[in-house]
């Protein structure tokens, strides 16, 4: 946590290395204790929290800032995996109608999620079964979570001044506080939490460290690694941060998932463009369309066909080029230009960036509701789900670990282990 001191400038919150684990946690629950207070109505939660289909045999998943569901959907494939072996889940997934039929043997079972953007959660209901509780609000307003085992989210990365670390003065950069709430509530055995690289270097590493330690003092083992989704089988370079904690309670040492992929002896080829999107080159489906402004053009934005995308990002208008057609060359400082003409170049496709992001094609994207906003704006809001995603793939190898201990757990005692209970209100205040 953060200690307020009395100096003027910017960044009067700063990191406090002294604090004790009783003085971080006492902290904490302050803070909580004071967000809490801000809930106005919480009747439809306790409503929600009755209807939540919570089962006995599998591990309950709470789903925090869900999006449209990529997070979720590796954990559910892995679990199926856990349970029917790897090969033939793999085959399982590229077929929805198959797909559906053995999808409720996985060992997690989402029963809640909670995100705030429309499209997201309309693509969620879409593609995912009903039994699954979507609530569309501002998880600041929800004072009451269903008991879990397992919660999974990747909050949005706190925002910071130039001064140093602020982790009390500005509200948006508590949104994971009330990851840490929902904590203390549903007691899961496993929380998975999931952010961008750059949490790492904000505020010199402090900031990163003062999460962990809240995560910790919530009553939780926690380690976090940097993790690179291509090699796990995803084509795409994309690095995130990894937070994994474990309830000090549970005797299960989560260990991150060695890379599948790569250049290594022993290790199957890094997948490549053509591996994922070659068969899409005379029927790509819709694109962003439009200029490429100086900023887009300050920087190569096209891989080969035998390379890994860039990362995906959540704009259309910021998508990565498509692979066919010349190297964009670069003429100047931060210039670059396509040398064989503009017309002979476009962005990554929906269909396109789906598959980079490991999504089945089965899948699909909403685009909204309202039909008379132009192509490109309701394109823009799957470009948008997409991006913001975790890739399947890399949600599949983070999970796998917990799958197959969840198999063993279970069997040992799912009657004593796992009870179904709602909302935890001893701690009442919160």
């Amino acid at each position: 946590m953060t200690l307020k001191i009395d100096i003027k400038g910017r960044g009067k919150y700063k990191p406090a290395s002294d604090y004790s684990i009783d003085d971080v946690k006492n902290v904490l629950m302050e803070k909580i204790f004071e967000e809490s207070s801000r809930i106005i109505n919480s009747d439809d939660d306790l409503e929600i929290i009755e209807k939540v289909d919570f089962r006995t045999d599998k591990i309950n998943v709470l789903s925090l800032f869900s999006g449209c569901g990529g997070l979720d959907l590796g954990f559910e494939l892995a679990g199926l995996a856990a349970v029917i072996g790897e090969e033939a889940a793999m085959e399982t997934f590229k077929d929805k109608d198959r797909f559906n039929e053995l999808r409720n043997k996985s060992i997690f079972h989402t029963i809640y999620t909670n995100d705030l953007f429309k499209e997201a959660n309309q693509t969620y209901k879409t593609n995912f079964p009903g039994h699954v509780i979507q609530h569309e609000k501002d998880i600041r307003q929800v004072k009451y979570f269903p008991k879990c085992n397992l919660i999974l989210g990747g909050f949005p990365c706190p925002g910071f001044s130039e001064a140093g670390p602020r982790l009390i003065d500005d509200d948006r950069n508590f949104l994971y506080l009330h990851f840490i709430r929902s904590l203390i509530q549903a007691q899961p055995e496993i929380f998975v939490a999931e952010n961008v690289k750059g949490m790492m270097t904000l505020g010199k590493g402090e900031v990163l460290n003062q999460i962990i330690e809240d995560f910790a003092s919530a009553g939780y083992m926690v380690q976090f690694k940097l993790l690179n989704a291509r090699d796990y089988g995803v084509p795409q370079l994309r690095e995130r941060v990894i937070i994994v904690g474990v309830r000090k309670d549970i005797s299960f040492n989560y260990k991150y998932p060695s890379p599948t992929h790569g250049e290594e002896t022993g290790l199957k080829p890094f997948k490549t463009l053509r591996d994922s999107i070659g068969d899409l080159v005379t029927d790509p489906g819709p694109y962003f369309t439009g200029s490429y402004s100086s900023i887009y053009m300050s920087r190569n934005r096209k891989k080969s066909w035998d390379e890994q995308s860039f990362t995906i990002q959540a704009s259309g208008r910021q998508a990565p080029l498509h692979p066919g057609g010349l190297p964009m060359e670069k003429i100047g400082k931060d210039k670059w230009v396509f040398p064989d003409g503009e017309e002979n170049h476009r962005r990554l496709s929906v269909k396109e960036i789906a598959r980079v992001q490991t999504f089945p094609d089965w899948f699909q994207f909403s685009q909204g509701t309202n039909s008379q906003t132009s192509i490109n704006n309701r394109l823009d809001k799957q470009y948008k789900q997409i991006g913001n995603a975790v890739p399947v793939l890399l949600a599949k190898a983070v999970a796998s670990p917990i799958a197959n201990w969840a198999i063993d757990y279970l069997e040992s005692s799912p009657n004593n282990k796992i009870k179904n209970e709602n909302a935890s209100f001893q701690l009442g205040l919160f």
